[in-house]
């Protein structure tokens, strides 16, 4: 596999879904195609277009084999999401966007049987985000359907499936907070014996085992080459981790970000998470237990940002420190470090003005999740937010620590789902850059936000 340089990696999003070329002998994307990911709101309930994903990535890999070769596929997706496959290997039935809020008393009946955090690792989240409560929901609701389905898989191990036709699972999205995996014996949990479901699951396989070759039908479409290698995939998040796991000494946290922004701690301190604001277990491509902590970050941002121009002045940044703008948690309620809050502005601030105030936000808002997890060292920043000067700056004087990220080029994501076929050279690593006296007027508004929050006139939802 040493040999393989252009990898395309398969990384489905819950925004965007996207097809990118990563050479392995520079670690960088060389080529990118990207299109919208919509939800289909029709009958049975929402679920993922997974058919118009798939026309894309095809048309999308046929385009970028002619402007390289590609040696090799990768998948990297979100999490909190599963197919389940008939006998003919078709979906038995639609995959259900884990954004659905449909469960109603289903809900009291499946918290009787999940269980415990201390077990899994997994707190109770809202809608689907706890896969194990989507699938219980399935079973209860599409008794027929559920009866036919002879495989679950993970959302990466779909689509390496529909690569292959091989059918796989993988530690990564099992151990997200679905309420499946039990991170600290390496097992599944007591629900699925609970629940009957351990045989329906696919075989184990690591995230970087070779799945297999194409499929010709996949060769014919794309121009592959037929013996192109798939490998099994992986979870968004952990593969940000994956160049630094191999690369880089203990202790550190990495920030991955998109439309959740996700905090893990890589290293040998343990500190007790609290369930209750949206801390988990997640388990990395070598199996091992990272505490970690997440809020809708992207999400938030886009929600406030919307239409509104991203420029500002240096007059802008000194007023918001200054203290005439502050957001507060939180924009997206019912997950992150403070589910109950309802976000609320302290200040009325201009354009350019927002868009300070709502990156020091973001970065305030991760430091409290790196708070939650007990993240010690240096913080690799992943994703869309590197390009986001203040929130680096913002963020390294709220947590203290060193800020560094990879070049803004590619994403770790990609990077990381990629390096599954190559342990890959270290990337370039840039550092935010400010004066000793900026820094302390950015440490003195962190303080001010930090008691705005903690206020008892805070809003609650």
């Amino acid at each position: 596999m040493t040999t393989l340089r252009h990898v395309a990696v398969i990384d489905i999003g819950k925004t965007n879904a996207k097809v990118a070329v990563v050479d392995l002998q520079s670690n960088s994307e060389i080529a990118v195609r990207k299109q919208a990911n919509h939800v289909l709101s029709g009958a049975p309930y929402p679920h993922y277009d997974v058919e118009k994903i798939w026309v894309f990535i095809l048309n999308a890999l046929s385009d970028l084999q002619r402007e390289t070769s590609i040696d090799a596929i990768s998948v990297t997706t979100h999490g909190a999401t599963a197919a389940l496959l008939n006998d003919t290997g078709q979906l038995a039935l639609p995959i259900l966007d884990y954004e659905f809020d449909g469960y109603g008393a289903l809900a009291k009946n499946y918290d009787a049987v999940r269980p415990d955090f201390s077990q899994t690792g997994s707190p109770r989240l809202p809608m689907g985000l706890n896969l194990g409560a989507q699938i219980y929901w399935l079973e209860c609701n599409f008794p027929q359907e559920f009866l036919k389905t002879r495989h679950i898989l993970m959302y990466p191990q779909y689509w390496s499936y529909r690569f292959t036709g091989v059918a796989s699972n993988e530690v990564t999205s099992l151990g997200c907070h679905t309420d499946l995996w039990n991170p600290f014996l390496g097992d599944y949990s007591d629900l699925v014996e609970t629940m009957k479901w351990r045989r329906l699951f696919a075989p184990m396989r690591r995230a970087a085992d070779v799945l297999g070759s194409i499929t010709a039908d996949v060769a014919q479409q794309t121009g592959l080459a037929p013996k192109t290698p798939v490998v099994v995939g992986i979870h968004d998040s952990n593969a940000s981790v994956v160049p630094h796991l191999l690369q880089h000494s203990k202790p550190f946290a990495v920030v991955s970000t998109g439309t959740w922004v996700v905090c893990m701690a890589i290293g040998e301190h343990q500190k007790p998470l609290d369930k209750n604001r949206d801390t988990l277990i997640n388990v990395n491509a070598f199996g091992g237990a990272m505490p970690s902590a997440r809020f809708m970050g992207g999400r938030e941002f886009e929600m406030l940002s919307q239409g509104r121009n991203e420029t500002y002045t240096i007059e802008d940044v000194d007023a918001v420190l200054a203290g005439l703008a502050f957001l507060l948690p939180s924009v997206v309620e019912g997950s992150g470090p403070y589910p109950q809050h309802k976000h609320q502005w302290i200040g009325a601030p201009e354009a350019g003005q927002i868009h300070v105030a709502l990156s020091f936000y973001l970065a305030l808002m991760t430091a409290t999740c790196l708070d939650l997890i007990g993240a010690e060292g240096e913080i690799i920043l992943e994703g869309p937010f590197l390009k986001n000067e203040l929130f680096k700056l913002m963020l390294e004087a709220a947590a203290g620590r060193c800020v560094v990220g990879g070049q803004s080029g590619s994403t770790g994501t990609t990077i990381g789902a990629a390096l599954l076929f190559s342990s890959g050279a270290p990337r370039p690593m840039i550092k935010s850059q400010e004066s000793v006296a900026k820094l302390s007027l950015y440490k003195t508004y962190a303080q001010k936000w930090k008691e705005l929050v903690k206020a008892p006139n805070i809003k609650s939802a």
